[in-house]
């Protein structure tokens, strides 16, 4: 029997509502270990904000990673900020609105659908159909009247805890009846035709991909009968012209990235990163969370938020000193300090959580380089040493003005790095998907270590393909040929 999970910012939150064991603070659920394993368990966050990097935002990634199933999900929370997106599903919905509200005294109506109901009949429909794009246990909707009629403005979450009476009895009745339901994911659309967009950003200082790679991925794809095309992060609405994109820019959750990823996959294109993939693979705490319940082996970690109780002295009791500290989505050694007393773990932390929520503390373990093996399809694809900067501990040391200094490289064969490096690697990337990724390991004796996994890994000219050479970009790009000949091309 499925285990059903309501999550509140605070147990106070719940006051309104009959009492229940379903009923857990967001601290109880991300402090209890023993639900991580639980199948079959869903959860409706219910806290107070899901905007980035807060606790509610921390409950939905988190819960994804222990393979709970969530509402709303990671990918709604990202979406529903997007004004753009908003205005693609609202559109031709002016003629339910003039039913809905022919004769009403007002121009501006703000009205809450809960669970995807509504106590309007003419609205219902419409209510259904912004649940099943944007699953919120409550949305916000803003109606005008114009020129041309009525209009839905906007559509936000809103906070249950904000409710009053009669809002709080609806919700209570959307909630019963919606815990009875099966939840689904929406359908996507197909497109078929071999025309590929590679996103990249001309502003760049440290891309994934080199031009020098570029121009081999567009001459390795038109050996293979694929168009490559080159876009920019100001051509989001070209993305209909292609069935392919490969995105060769640094992913973010909060950037074009994103953007681009989940608007070509909507589109029923190949996409490279997929969102799925940038949204977990971005996020260290997501990654730490998902590596300890596979039992992939990392370094000693612990997820540090604000408020809890002597999580200082926990911290080194468990990690020992020094040791790492990580904002969730620092990349490029970014966003990464190490601490070396009681005293500094405390400040740095606590200057780190201004901006996060919640951040990672590692044990520190020192190597002279870092592996990364690149995975695409679940096979590995090229295998990299990368040193550690000089008299540094990482492999980036950056500097003020934006410079920096980085260690050198070694690129070898697939087939003779360490057993247990490469299957370590494997088992890593295979959790997120069946994309390209880039598995970061530290090896000490026969054991590997996996610090993190990027969805978006370096591919650069004279680095990764130095074993493979012009090989590894026609492997990419056959990659791309055969998910579109399996769509029926």
């Amino acid at each position: 029997m499925a285990k059903f999970l309501i999550v509140t910012e605070k147990k106070s939150d719940w006051a309104a509502y009959f009492p229940s064991e379903s009923v857990v603070s967001v601290g109880d659920y991300l402090d209890h270990r023993s639900d991580k394993a639980a199948r079959n368990t869903q959860v409706i966050n219910l806290c107070r904000t899901y905007e980035y990097q807060s606790i509610g935002y921390y409950c939905t990634l988190l819960a994804e990673a222990r393979g709970h199933r969530i509402l709303p999900t990671l990918r709604t929370i990202n979406e529903i900020a997007n004004r753009e997106q908003q205005l693609m599903v609202i559109h031709g919905m002016n003629e339910a609105l003039d039913l809905a509200f022919a004769g009403h005294p007002c121009e501006n109506v703000n009205l809450l659908f809960y669970f995807g109901q509504t106590d309007v009949p003419a609205l219902q429909k419409m209510a259904r159909q912004l649940f099943d794009q944007y699953p919120l246990p409550v949305m916000a909707v803003q109606f005008r009247h114009g020129p041309h009629g009525w209009q839905l403005v906007s559509i936000a979450p809103y906070s249950f805890h904000r409710l009053e009476n009669g809002q709080q009895d609806r919700f209570s009745a959307a909630l019963e009846r919606f815990s009875r339901k099966i939840w689904r994911q929406p359908n996507h659309h197909k497109r078929y035709r071999y025309d590929l967009a590679i996103l990249i950003d001309r502003e760049e200082h440290m891309p994934p991909s080199n031009l020098m790679a570029i121009k081999r991925f567009i001459r390795a794809g038109k050996r293979l009968g694929i168009n490559v095309e080159l876009i920019d992060k100001d051509q989001l609405g070209r993305l209909g012209e292609y069935d392919a994109l490969f995105i060769r820019a640094t992913t973010n959750i909060d950037d074009f990235t994103y953007q681009f990823a989940r608007r070509a996959e909507k589109l029923g294109l190949v996409v490279i990163d997929d969102p799925a993939s940038i949204m977990y693979c971005t996020n260290k705490v997501y990654l730490a969370e998902l590596l300890e319940k596979h039992k992939v082996p990392t370094p000693k970690t612990r997820v540090l938020r604000a408020g809890e109780k002597n999580w200082v002295e926990k911290t080194i009791h468990e990690l020992g000193l020094p040791c790492i500290l990580k904002l969730p989505d620092g990349s490029f050694s970014r966003g990464v300090h190490k601490v070396s007393t009681a005293e500094e773990l405390e400040s740095k932390a606590l200057a780190m959580m201004n901006d996060s929520s919640l951040i990672l503390a590692q044990e520190y373990m020192y190597t002279d380089f870092d592996w990364r093996i690149g995975v695409l399809d679940r096979q590995p694809l090229f295998a990299c040493k990368y040193y550690m900067s000089q008299g540094h501990w990482q492999i980036y040391q950056h500097k003020e003005g934006g410079s920096f200094n980085a260690g050198g490289w070694e690129t070898l064969d697939v087939m003779s790095v360490p057993r247990c490096v490469r299957e370590t690697a494997l088992r890593a990337a295979n959790l997120i998907g069946d994309g390209l990724y880039g598995v970061d390991i530290k090896q000490q004796g026969n054991k590997a270590y996996v610090i993190e996994i990027n969805d978006n890994p370096n591919i650069d000219r004279g680095i990764e393909d130095h074993v493979m050479g012009e090989l590894i970009y026609e492997r990419v790009m056959l990659e791309f040929l055969r998910r579109l000949q399996q769509r029926g091309l």
